[in-house]
């Protein structure tokens, strides 16, 4: 329905200006057509394990429906810890974590507490779209920074966001691993960022929500947390919903030095007063017993990518272009000829049955590429792959 505009127009600007999804946009297009199979969300086919629902039933069943602590409560925080310091092998006091209602949350909070009406945040793209809508919710500008692609895949230049700083720049946003490019960072392009932002007197906002699904060996991918000092200026916003399949539940927290946290409780208080307490009792079952459920999660992930590879990255190569991606668990590739991912992406829905997200929704450089997220079944992500490889020979 187009908007009354006489209503429309006494809106706020910002309300205004926020653009419509183009993952949203795709998926309403060719969610009810019958055999598409899709792969265009950021998420898993698994549902929530039994352990994680079964706490959060158990503490409805208790009474636990009250208001409750607005940082989260004791009990979860101090898991929140012990999950930092089995992951990175730093101390980690509670007091740096804050529980608030998903990931995406946890930006709007970020964003509220570094940025002010007409202040910058500088975003390497291609990028998730929701961040830059968030700094715009927030009256801020996003500026973004175009990475550089080759054959090795994407790649960040610092001296491209140092050209970009300016008198009104706030904050650096870096997602690392990277929806929907798989590009991660190294410790050296974090040195370099973290360099940056204290010469300029910067903030960063750190989305390590991938940090687990790290293609190139070990347990997470590099963080801030291996090079920073205990007083820079970083804020981590993360999630449950990647590691533990709880993207329905809108769970997250912050991390940050503990002398922010009255500003983040004022913030959280101002915007949901807190996460329901049967949430948080599902929280503190994921993190303290459900290791084995994330590795599960990260072996799938990487058969769907290896599938994924095999037949687009290998048979397809005159036409298919896609680097292995290094984190995360989306392909992000793009098919010779085709440079509108919008239209090629409801091409795909309409001949092939394949859902995917398009390029488009992702900012500069990223417009003829389509994702694939591979979080997915075996035989669900081979399905598409095929279908994708024979729509091409065609």
């Amino acid at each position: 329905m187009s908007p009354n505009s006489k209503l429309f127009d006494a809106l706020s600007v910002s309300a205004k200006g926020l653009p419509e999804s183009g993952i949203v946009e795709v998926m309403n297009y060719g969610r009810r057509r019958e055999g598409t199979v899709a792969l265009w969300a950021g998420e898993g086919d698994l549902p929530t394990p039994d352990f994680i629902s079964d706490a959060a039933a158990r503490s409805l069943k208790s009474g636990e429906t009250f208001y409750t602590w607005q940082r989260g409560i004791p009990e979860l925080r101090e898991q929140l810890a012990l999950y930092h310091r089995r992951l990175y092998g730093v101390p980690a006091d509670p007091e740096r974590y804050f529980v608030c209602g998903s990931g995406m949350q946890a930006i709007q909070i970020a964003f509220a507490m570094t940025l002010g009406a007409a202040d910058e945040v500088v975003i390497p793209s291609p990028t998730w779209p929701n961040a830059a809508a968030a700094a715009l919710v927030a009256g801020a500008k996003p500026v973004f920074v175009e990475m550089d692609f080759g054959d090795a895949g994407f790649s960040l230049d610092i001296s491209k966001i140092e050209r970009l700083v300016g008198a009104r720049t706030r904050v650096i946003f870096l997602n690392s691993p990277a929806n929907p490019s798989g590009w991660v960072a190294t410790l050296d392009d974090l040195r370099n960022v973290l360099s940056l932002a204290r010469k300029h007197g910067l903030w960063i906002v750190a989305d390590e929500i991938y940090a687990r699904f790290y293609w190139k060996g070990g347990e997470r991918s590099p963080s801030f947390r291996d090079v920073m000092d205990p007083d820079d200026r970083i804020i981590f916003v993360n999630t449950f919903s990647k590691n533990w399949a709880m993207t329905g539940w809108r769970i997250g927290w912050i991390e940050t030095h503990p002398s922010l946290g009255q500003v983040a409780e004022n913030l959280i208080q101002y915007s949901t007063s807190g996460v329901a307490v049967f949430m948080q009792r599902a929280g503190i079952a994921a993190l303290d017993k459900g290791e084995a459920f994330v590795r599960h999660m990260i072996e799938r992930s990487r058969k769907g990518r290896e599938i994924t590879i095999n037949v687009l990255g290998k048979s397809n190569r005159n036409r298919i272009r896609l680097a292995p991606p290094d984190g995360a668990f989306y392909a992000f590739f793009s098919i010779e000829g085709e440079r509108n991912s919008r239209a090629l992406a409801m091409k795909l829905i309409d001949e092939a049955g394949v859902g995917l997200a398009p390029g488009t929704a992702f900012g500069p450089g990223a417009e003829p590429f389509l994702r694939l997220c591979f979080a997915r079944s075996p035989e669900s992500v081979e399905v598409v792959v095929n279908r994708i490889a024979d729509w091409v020979k065609r």
